[in-house]
């Protein structure tokens, strides 16, 4: 249907039910609001056309703090933020995407090789997607679309991955008739992101994004990891998922970043291996005395962190597999318990003066210590957020003090969305 008729259809709530399924019932009335002023956006940009609409969530890194990088096991899931999109078919040879805030991206189709378009870019994104649509086989074409996104940037969600794979997602559902699976649009998505975007991302992201729900990914093989849907409901089970952005100062940190994963294969390399993957606690035990002088105290600490993180998220998939949310919880807080005193991402050793995920940690254990919640560092750590898993009694409470602390809406209160990429209209 045209964009105009459609609007008029949202605003007299006829896709309400739709609207309470992926963001819940007391969302329903703003959700209206914004796939409305997306489609007035859209028709003002490029006139009252036949129009879908579409929808990716942004992601949460459940478990697993710093493991995929050395062919680790994670759990991510997919959150009730997302990116909406409004689209149209056209018969040109282009691609155009307005996106609220930035410039418009456009692109030839014809024309979707590394190097013809700026590193670091959304142009590049898309061309790097068309690639590797067509390097699989897959079709595109040319289409128009207006988009818009509360998955906040910088708040450790992956606006970006959601971005990326909401482009793969309207080429799949306009030229692919929505054949083509999550984890391969996931894949595709990555591919952009490394080869033409220029940034050497993992895989996480974009599966969490593309599959939603909680979802196991084991990255043994990287080029081909074993992705897992997990069937549990955390709304069900009592809790929300709060997210705490604490605004660090993020510049500067990429050293703190790149040591992690070049400290833990330094160790690997004192076995033969390039990876920690496949070795044990009594491995590291076992050559002690060498590996501290030849890698240091820290990457030897990191390097367990990693082996019994990934025995974590083992025991965090089979709790959810079992509805085990006590027996979660313990994991989630083991986890970033380990992630403070041993992978040490909690703070830059160069400005130790700002600690506020520290702070932000303390604060989740004044608030939920004994009362059944639990908490970690968020994401890649050193700035930025820390997760809580909330019991619902609490969040009002727990989303007051945080805001007190590092200002209005610093605590985003989440549910797990089950869909991941999908056409919403």
């Amino acid at each position: 249907m045209n964009a105009v008729q459609l609007k008029t259809k949202i605003g007299k709530g006829l896709y309400d039910e739709l609207f309470s399924r992926l963001y819940g019932k007391n969302k329903i009335l703003s959700e209206r609001q914004r796939y409305s002023d997306a489609i007035t956006e859209f028709v003002s940009l490029y006139g009252d056309l036949d129009v879908n609409m579409f929808s990716v969530p942004g992601r949460s890194e459940i478990s697993g703090n710093h493991t995929d990088h050395n062919h680790g096991c994670v759990i991510a899931a997919g959150i009730d933020l997302d990116i909406i999109a409004v689209a149209a078919k056209t018969d040109d040879n282009f691609i155009c995407i307005k996106s609220k805030g930035f410039d418009e991206d456009k692109i030839n189709i014809g024309i979707h090789s590394p190097g013809n378009y700026e590193k670091y870019g959304s142009s590049a994104i898309i061309a790097g997607i068309c690639d590797g649509f067509v390097n699989r086989g897959f079709k595109i074409g040319a289409f128009r679309a207006y988009t818009t996104s509360n998955v906040l940037k910088g708040s450790g969600i992956s606006s970006s991955a959601a971005f990326e794979v909401q482009v793969c997602n309207i080429l799949n559902h306009f030229f692919n008739d929505g054949t083509i699976d999550a984890p391969e649009l996931a894949k595709i998505s990555q591919y952009a992101e490394n080869v033409f975007f220029g940034k050497p991302s993992g895989l996480m992201d974009q599966t969490a994004c593309a599959c939603g729900g909680f979802v196991a990914i084991d990255f043994k093989d990287p080029q081909s990891p074993i992705i897992e849907k997990l069937d549990f409901s955390l709304s069900d089970a009592g809790y929300s998922l709060c997210i705490v952005n604490t605004g660090g100062n993020h510049a500067d940190l990429n050293d703190d970043y790149a040591s992690v994963p070049a400290e833990m294969k330094k160790v690997a390399c004192c076995f033969g291996k390039e990876v920690l993957r496949g070795l044990t606690y009594d491995d590291i035990l076992s050559k002690l005395p060498l590996l501290r002088k030849q890698t240091g105290d820290r990457a030897i600490l990191r390097a367990i962190h990693f082996i019994e993180e990934n025995d974590r998220v083992a025991a965090q998939k089979n709790a959810l597999k079992t509805g085990d949310i006590k027996g979660f919880l313990s994991g989630v807080l083991a986890s970033g318990d380990s992630s403070f005193k041993q992978l040490q991402n909690v703070y830059t050793v160069k400005n130790v003066e700002e600690q506020g995920l520290s702070l932000a940690l303390a604060l989740c254990k004044h608030i939920l210590d004994g009362k059944g919640g639990a908490w970690r560092v968020h994401g890649g750590g050193f700035a930025g957020t820390v997760q809580a898993f909330v019991p619902e009694s609490m969040k009002d409470i727990f989303k007051e003090t945080m805001d007190a602390a590092f200002g209005k809406n610093a605590c985003s209160v989440l549910n797990i969305r089950a869909e991941g990429a999908i056409k919403t209209i």
